[in-house]
């Protein structure tokens, strides 16, 4: 009885360090022929924002947004400005709560357009 209990508490310690914080991966790829400056990726509340100086061509970038203080529910916003000194705004997804309802979302900046996949959950 003393080794399940003592399995059992080791276990429920032991998960509390793979725990994954509350939040969503994202991975910009600039696909464009020129660099993107000012990039900014945030929830609607704006509690926490990732911003990029500049992402090159053909060059990518991965990050996680926390959304631990997020409380209500919102979308993802993506801005950034183009070489041309056009800002650009894309956004999309939601999350619920506070908590993100994917895993991760990957944007892909082209020429003329922003293409935006997320990790969509499985029922």
């Amino acid at each position: 009885m003393k080794k399940l209990l003592a399995l059992t508490l080791i276990l429920t310690l032991n998960s509390c360090f793979f725990y994954k914080k509350d939040g969503i991966e994202m991975k910009i790829k600039n696909d464009s022929s020129e660099p993107i400056t000012n990039v900014e990726f945030t929830s609607t509340e704006k509690l926490e924002v990732i911003k990029i100086d500049r992402i090159e061509p053909n060059k990518s970038v991965t990050e996680f947004l926390s959304m631990r203080k997020n409380k209500s529910d919102g979308a993802y916003s993506l801005t950034f400005t183009r070489a041309s000194g056009k800002k650009e705004i894309t956004g999309g997804g939601y999350y619920t709560n506070g908590g993100s309802l994917d895993h991760w979302v990957d944007f892909i900046v082209e020429n003329d357009t922003v293409t935006v996949k997320f990790d969509a959950p499985i029922y």
